[in-house]
């Protein structure tokens, strides 16, 4: 008897992720309600800082019913924080405009660019880095991706391209579809890497049409997750993550390390370690970028040293991620 595998719980028969994106909750007030603390308004401010709330049902229900400390919600929930002014805190702490050479073209790296290829995502992240970036003028896949691909081909030392956002994967497949295409005769580009937070907080978006173009793909493909906490992980999140891998992915991850979130060598272990039951592998685990806004998530620098650290002490090397600082126009992710 033929058994159907267990890859295929996000199969077509998986409700339309564009659906579960629409279905979204935005409000914070039923946010606090679907996690049992509908009672606590004092933990929200008058508005959102300008960056609104959103996050997919399937992740609000991986939250821990009634804590107003759990790990999930405090990366999503507005805070009266965010409104304090801090110094060394600014709108673009990563120098993404500095490093623009086209319309959502970032060219920071040695033989790698960057597209901005959507201002979309799925969740926004209260620490997001691009929180007040200016989407509506950067987006790559305007004009049909053609400026992006004009300045691919004209340079042969770019060998990766890096799709970025916002989210990439909440672009259409089909928008995915006419950027490859566009790559087809451009021959130096031999890799694709896909920075996504949509196979954990919205798996369904991994389905069949986008894992069949992914397959046909003659590139090398790297997909890097996003995810703080193990919490984040449930059995859709791995279903995703093993239908990445049938199509021939390399599944990495990066963090941000987060005061009240992750910012414990046990937190940070379990999380290397529920990875790797996924199948997927840590890379780095980022200093907060400065942004506007994210001051009550950092941790010092010491403290984050001391950290990795204990990760070293209780963890094989492949399952310890790399501490980094990105700074505006180095040339590289800054070691600590």
């Amino acid at each position: 008897m033929i058994t159907a595998s267990p890859h295929s719980r996000l199969s077509s028969a998986a409700p339309d992720w564009r659906a579960l994106w629409r279905d979204a909750i935005t409000d914070p007030l039923e946010l606090l309600q679907a996690v049992g603390l509908g009672d606590r308004t004092d933990l929200i401010p008058p508005d959102d800082a300008g960056f609104a709330l959103r996050v997919p049902r399937g992740f609000v229900a991986r939250m821990r019913h009634g804590d107003p400390a759990d790990p999930l919600l405090l990366q999503v929930l507005p805070q009266r924080a965010e409104h304090d002014r801090v110094a060394g805190f600014t709108m673009d702490a990563v120098g993404d405009m500095a490093s623009r050479s086209g319309q959502g073209f970032l060219h920071k790296y040695q033989g790698r660019a960057l597209l901005i290829a959507s201002g979309s995502c799925a969740v926004n992240c209260r620490y997001c880095f691009r929180r007040h970036f200016p989407y509506g003028e950067e987006i790559a896949a305007a004009s049909q991706w053609r400026d992006a691909l004009a300045q691919l081909k004209a340079d042969p030392s770019i060998s990766e391209l890096i799709l970025s956002g916002g989210d990439p994967l909440s672009l259409a497949t089909s928008k995915l579809e006419d950027l490859t295409h566009g790559l087809a005769d451009i021959p130096h580009v031999k890799r694709l890497r896909i920075h996504t937070r949509l196979p954990v907080v919205l798996p369904e978006r991994i389905d069949d049409a986008f894992l069949k173009w992914l397959a046909s793909l003659p590139l090398q493909k790297v997909v890097v997750l996003h995810a703080n906490h193990a919490n984040e992980f449930d059995a859709g999140v791995d279903a995703a993550c093993a239908r990445l891998r049938d199509a021939g992915a390399t599944l990495l991850n990066q963090s941000v390390l987060l005061r009240g979130i992750n910012d414990h060598a046990d937190t940070l272990a379990a999380l290397s370690e529920r990875m790797l039951a996924a199948g997927v592998l840590p890379y780095y685990l980022h200093q907060l970028d400065r942004v506007h806004g994210t001051a009550h998530f950092e941790v010092g620098d010491v403290e984050a040293i001391a950290l990795l650290e204990a990760l070293r002490a209780r963890l094989p090397g492949y399952l310890v991620p790399r501490l980094v600082r990105e700074i505006g126009g180095d040339t590289s992710k800054r070691p600590l």
